[in-house]
This record gives C-alpha cells, structure tokens and sequence, in this order.
C-alpha cells in the first residue's frame, strides 16, 4: 500500500474553464518551434540553417556546455525561420510541417535488457534527454551524473490542470518503458506521487517504481513538494524529475524505435468558448489551436501553461517544452469601479477579504490586473501559508537579493523552484515577482558553484 502524505498548506484558485473530459478534433499543427529559452542555463548551437529540410528526430542544436545533449526536430518538414533577441541570443527555431512526420529511424529495444550507457544513448541522439531536469536548480539533467532518486508528478493541481488520468488514458505500456528505461539511470528508487483519487487509476498499476499518494490543496501536485516530503535535498545531492509526457515519449521511442512527439493537452480558461482536450504536436503554433476557440469579448491574455506559472504569449506564438495546457483569461486593462473597496461578490479571495469567502465551491473569473504596484517587502508570515515545505520563504528571498550565497544555502535553495513559491506571488499583498527572484537566485548558484 502506498504512503499517504496530508499536506495542510496550500490554496486552490477555484477559476471558470476547467476542460471537458473529451477531445475534440485533432489539430495538425503547421509550424512548431523549439525555443532555447525554455531552458535555464542553456547556450544552444546551432546544427541548421534557414531552408533546410529536416525529420522528426533530427538534431536542430546543442548545449555549448554539454554538447552530448542534443534538441531534435518535433516533426518533419523545413526550418523557415530563426528567431534571435539581443547579442544574437536565440530565441526559437521554427519549422514547416510537412504533414508527412517522417522519423530518423532508431533501434527497437526493450529497457530492461540494456545497460545504463546503452539507455543514456538512445535518450541523448533521439533529443529525448531534455526532458529530464536535475535538482537543484531546476536545469537540464547532466548525463555524467547520477541521482540519488528520480521524482514524476503524476497530477497536476495547478488551477485548470488537465486530468493525467483522462490525457494519458491508454497509454500505459509507454509510459512503463519509460519507468523501465529511467530506472537503470539511478542507483535508488523512481518515486511515483498521486492524489487519493488515483489510487485505482492507470498511475497505481504501474510497475519499478515506489508510490506514494499526497492530499491537499494546490501546490500538493508540485513535484518539488513531494521530494521534500519523501527525500530532501542536501548540498552535494542530486535528483532528476520528469514529466509523464516526457515518460510517454520516451516509452514510444524504445517500442517503436521512432521519435512520436505528438500529445495531448488541454485548452482552459474562462475565454475559451468550449474548454476541452485537444491532439496536437509537440511546440505547436497556437494561432491555429485558438482560431475559433475564444470569445474574443475584449482584450484577452493567452497563456502556455498555467495562469501561476505560465508564459503570457502571443497567438502567433507557440507551446511551450514542458507544457499540456493552454490557459485563456481576460487581460483585466479596464478600469474597475469602486477598485479594492468593491464588495468583491464575484471575486476569489485568497486572504477571505470579501464576500465571495461565504461561497466556498463557486468558480470565478479572474484577469491578470494585478491592482496595484510593488510596495515595500515585508514580513507578514503571509508566504508561509501557501508553502508545504519546511522553508523560511520570506528570509529565503531576501536571502537572493542580498546575494548571500551561504545564508541561501542554509534557507532551503536546493530545494525549490519558480514554481514552489508560484503561490506566494500570487497572494503577496507586496506584488513581489516572487518566481523572478528565485529564478535569479538559481541562476547565481549554478554560476558560483555549478
């Protein structure tokens, strides 16, 4: 029987646009992207150039720093554009889709027979090994190095997250050769986190992995809170995390011998006309998934990911690396009458400010204004709320902006990530851009220490 772990702290954002448990029509994409910039730390070099023609699983670019890791084209077709921001720095390299999806051909194998070096290969030249990220830092896995334990989330509690039970429904096997595969990397144990309700659904049947189930709100499903729940992270300690969609991949590649980046994801928010699931391809253009599927009632903010944690985009962007879920919700320009003093009957509340409190399961619409401007940054034991995890976040941050590099170290910085405190930005009466200064913090670590 697996462990139950109750987590008390947390919040669930109870917004309108929770998807429908069905698909609707499968949507091939035209163009699809890789962009660097979804990686910390990544300098990519370039393997192509305008007008070429590539297949699905052939090398687009590499880490300067890790050549080994290499970033394959998601589908076949030809790269028409390449993207770059200041000092030349790349910002997405975009493809053509043929409509063919013709694959480099790699060999069949069943997990379990291979060496670790045989696994890390196949991971490494498909352009699967991307979706493996270490802790601390949240950074690209380095295959030279082994972790103690790899962590998967298999729910997902971010407010309006697709259901991991409905999008991986019938794709067990995948999803098993990708645990095989994975377990040959680590010396310890794969670590599996579910909520209660999935006790009896397609994750529990898994096999080679250790299971525990994690209750309570939002950020219960972070995969960061379940390792500091099952194994915290000490100075010199390394984990890997993956996604269940990074496992799906990688169980295709191995019982197939083809690169198959195609997914499912979930179109959200209260702008969207008909919330639903959705067949598209990995890094897709959003342009042609949003034609026809928002209310276009005024001025609207699109999101790759969630409404915490997410990418605020433009229609003619596209998905992001580790994305399944596309969140549309009201931009929230417009002046708002009688602002914080309104009695708030159509208004979440984090902190029970207004009335809505006395309605405790109603859904609400919420915009991005964010009502008001940074304000001094003070300690209210307000953070402390919404984090389950044994961390000072206040004295953390503060930590980060003073650059104090041991006093990070002692306050908990190998243990989080953007997303771990994504909660506390968004209740901060301060308006702190609480994930920015995390992001900044890491970044400084893995240049001082590596």
């Amino acid at each position: 029987m697996s462990k139950v772990i109750n987590l008390k702290r947390g919040l669930n954002i109870r917004l309108k646009g929770d998807a429908e448990k069905v698909f609707g029509t499968s949507i091939e994409a035209d163009k699809v992207a890789l962009k660097p910039t979804d990686f910390p730390g990544l300098i990519p070099k370039l393997l192509v150039k305008t007008g070429q023609e590539v297949k699905a699983g052939e090398p687009i670019f590499f880490d300067k720093y890790n050549p080994e890791i290499i970033f394959t084209a998601p589908t076949s077709g030809q790269v028409v554009e390449i993207n770059r921001g200041e000092r030349r720095k790349i910002l997405e390299v975009i493809i053509k889709a043929d409509g063919r999806n013709e694959s480099i051909s790699f060999s069949k194998a069943d997990p379990k027979s291979l060496s670790p070096e045989e696994i890390k290969e196949h991971l490494l030249k498909s352009g699967l090994w991307p979706f493996i990220k270490q802790r601390p830092y949240g950074s690209l896995a380095k295959p030279s190095q082994a972790p103690k334990h790899i962590f998967i989330s298999c729910f997902d509690s971010a407010p309006l997250a697709p259901d991991y039970e409905f999008l991986f429904n019938g794709q067990a096997s995948f999803l098993q050769s990708g645990i095989h595969a994975l377990a040959k990397l680590t010396s310890g144990k794969v670590h599996l986190g579910i909520n209660p309700a999935q006790a009896t659904g397609i994750f529990s049947g898994l096999k080679n992995v250790e299971i525990n189930q994690f209750s309570g709100a939002h950020p219960a499903g972070n995969v960061g809170v379940q390792i500091h729940q099952i194994s915290p992270i000490n100075k010199g300690e390394i984990v890997w995390t993956i996604t269940p969609q990074g496992l799906v991949f990688i169980g295709k590649l191995f019982e197939t011998g083809k690169i198959d980046f195609s997914k499912n994801i979930a179109l959200t928010g209260s702008e969207v006309t008909s919330p639903k699931y959705i067949k598209t391809l990995h890094g897709a253009n959003l342009e042609k998934i949003l034609k026809g599927a928002t209310q276009k009632a005024g001025n609207e903010r699109i999101i790759s990911g969630n409404v915490l944690t997410g990418t605020k985009v433009a229609e003619d962007n596209f998905l992001g690396f580790f994305d399944s879920q596309i969140t549309v919700i009201p931009e929230g320009d417009k002046y708002e009458f009688m602002g914080w003093a309104n009695p708030g009957f159509n208004k979440f509340t984090a902190s029970k400010t207004f009335f809505s409190k006395l309605f405790p399961k109603k859904s609400y619409v919420l915009d991005a204004n964010l009502h008001g401007g940074e304000r001094a940054f003070v300690l209210s034991g307000q953070y402390e709320k919404y984090v389950p995890m044994d961390i000072l976040p206040v004295y953390l941050l503060k930590a980060i902006l003073a650059n104090d590099i041991d006093k990070m170290e002692q306050l908990g910085i190998y243990e989080i990530v953007e997303e771990d405190l994504a909660l506390c930005e968004y209740a901060c009466t301060s308006k702190i851009k609480v994930q920015e200064i995390v992001r900044q913090g890491l970044d400084l670590m893995m240049k001082e220490l590596g």
